[in-house]
């Protein structure tokens, strides 16, 4: 799997738990930010490697806080604010959006 596409299920994964956390303007930052990585036709990692961090916020929807969290994941293949988020909400949460008919607030009953 590519950088791009690990890091839009990261993102995707982010803005599902946040918004289990009911932040309210967090979910669509890193939905915006999925989104714009979807849409790129070069790899992240050649983005960062040629133009720094710099590159990286010219992608739509990534602003200073995300290209902070693709750096991390390109240097560390981890981002540590995903792995907190993830001890709070275990996989099995995420890919149950992924089922038909089941949104963030359908699932958020669930888990409550």
């Amino acid at each position: 799997m590519s950088t791009n596409r690990k890091l839009v299920k990261i993102f995707r994964d982010m803005a599902l738990m946040y918004e289990l956390k009911e932040v309210e303007w967090k979910p669509r930052a890193y939905r915006e930010a999925a989104y714009g990585l979807e849409g790129l036709s070069n790899d992240v990692k050649e983005i960062y490697e040629k133009k720094g961090e710099k590159g990286l916020k010219e992608i739509p929807g990534v602003g200073e806080s995300i290209a902070d969290h693709i750096v991390e994941y390109i240097k560390n293949k981890k981002i540590k604010k995903f792995e907190k988020l993830r001890k709070k909400y275990p996989k099995e949460i995420t890919e149950l959006v992924d089922l038909e008919g089941l949104g963030p607030k359908k699932v958020k009953k669930l888990v409550k």
